[in-house]
């Protein structure tokens, strides 16, 4: 907690939990309710399942019944991620994300596999929060700027 603190008291807008959500329960509550929206929960999925400890061990949570835990705490905002989709270039898991979407009331970035501009309008199509790329960027597959405005576009 004192980490989470530090960071929110000294500008930081959102503190992303990962592998503390999943095994410390009582921390994340914790957080939540001192900092509220400002506690984002990092949701790295592979085979549906959550994953901890940088994807090395496979949690027993499902990925549906754990945003709905989640959102029952009060989580506000889930970046999930789809390992196995992860700097491919080879486009986000939709039809996760949809799932997901239709499960739960929770702000999702989706984030992992991102090639173009398809990929994007694809994602805002879903009404998501928002999305994370990185790869495509560097790899020039995907103008930012475009990635933006139609973000944008999508959602006016």
């Amino acid at each position: 907690m004192d980490d989470i603190s530090y960071y929110l008291d000294h500008g930081v807008s959102r503190v992303i939990l990962g592998t503390a959500a999943i095994r410390d329960e009582g921390l994340l509550k914790q957080a939540l309710a001192k900092y509220d929206k400002k506690i984002a929960v990092g949701m790295d999925c592979r085979d549906g399942y959550a994953m901890a400890e940088g994807w090395l061990e496979k949690s027993s949570l499902y990925y549906l019944d754990f945003a709905k835990k989640l959102e029952q705490m009060g989580v506000s905002n889930i970046i999930f991620t789809d390992i196995s989709k992860d700097g491919t270039l080879n486009g986000p898991n939709l039809e996760m994300l949809k799932e997901l979407k239709n499960a739960v009331s929770l702000d999702i970035t989706a984030s992992g596999g991102i090639r173009d501009l398809q990929n994007i309008q694809d994602l805002a199509a879903l009404d998501l929060y928002g999305a994370i790329t990185g790869k495509a960027v560097y790899a020039g597959t995907l103008d930012l700027r475009e990635a933006i405005q139609a973000g944008r576009k999508t959602t006016c």
